[in-house]
């Protein structure tokens, strides 16, 4: 008897979802079906204020996980160790542990509180109804990312210039000056939290759609972990963007052996403007061999 009235609320769920999808090919909206599936089974959860949090921090450690298990495959797997940066230095169990316990540290000291300081003190976040349109979605992301790399770029360049701030900050990222995937947020408390407030305000600043803005931050968290790896893949974000705009991974990698060169995160257009563009050491010495 009671299951005959969840049927027929399911039923209606579904053809509805059906209406949905053939609206939303007519007004270019493909990600509503997506977005109204979403909302009808975890509302809760994505409107809770610690969903962006733990979304950001999954993916962090998922990514890191793949690319920590590539690095410890590398030394017996030849066909992994090729599109490494450095192949002929491999990545050791004291290099992993390092960098882990103060990931693990720093989300321990400041990432968790101010998640809970969030869910407790923030009122459960707005849902609307419609989705973002695939072009608004990501147009979003990509002024995001611009905005992104623009901050970082004058931060970056000013812990740089500035002693002090090397000094107090941004030294302990540079203990590694052959960075992989672990790498990424081996930060500072300050570091961390200022990359945080810019990756949580730019959506923000730029009044995107709750979906646009977790999709930003997984690309952020992706392309963050991506220019840390030590890897230069064929999918690689610096070989599927032309021109050479995005400097990626062997950029990166040239940033930490030379680190008054190649600020910017993601885009090389600010470094060749300013004139503090290189090329990348670990390109150059592998065309060598």
């Amino acid at each position: 008897m009671c299951a005959e009235p969840q049927l027929r609320t399911e039923a209606s769920f579904w053809m509805l979802a059906v209406v949905n999808v053939t609206g939303a090919l007519s007004e270019g909206s493909l990600l509503q079906p997506a977005w109204d599936y979403l909302l009808h089974k975890h509302h809760e959860v994505l409107s809770s204020p610690l969903f962006p949090v733990l979304l950001a921090v999954c993916t962090y450690f998922f990514l890191i996980g793949l690319y920590t298990t590539l690095d410890l495959l590398a030394p017996t797997w030849p066909c992994i160790n090729r599109h490494r940066l450095h192949p002929d230095k491999a990545i050791t169990w004291p290099n992993i542990w390092t960098t882990l316990v103060l990931t693990i540290s720093n989300h321990l000291l400041y990432i968790c509180p101010t998640a809970v300081a969030q869910w407790l003190w923030r009122s459960p976040t707005p849902l609307p109804k419609e989705a973002p349109t695939l072009c608004s979605f990501l147009l979003g992301i990509f002024g995001c990312t611009v905005v992104f790399d623009f901050q970082y770029y004058i931060w970056h360049l000013m812990h740089h210039r500035v002693p002090w701030l090397y000094r107090s900050f941004h030294a302990v990222h540079h203990q590694y000056n052959q960075p992989f995937s672990l790498v990424t947020q081996y930060l500072s408390g300050w570091e961390l939290a200022s990359v945080g407030f810019w990756a949580t305000i730019d959506p923000i600043l730029l009044q995107c759609h709750c979906l646009t803005t977790w999709g930003f931050m997984v690309f952020n968290v992706y392309v963050s972990i991506e220019d840390h790896c030590g890897y230069d893949f064929p999918w690689s974000m610096h070989r599927m963007v032309p021109f050479g705009l995005w400097g990626g991974a062997p950029k990166h990698d040239s940033h930490h052996q030379k680190p008054g060169t190649n600020f910017a995160p993601f885009f090389s257009h600010w470094d060749w403007l300013a004139g503090t563009q290189a090329a990348p050491q670990a390109t150059v010495q592998r065309s060598r061999t």
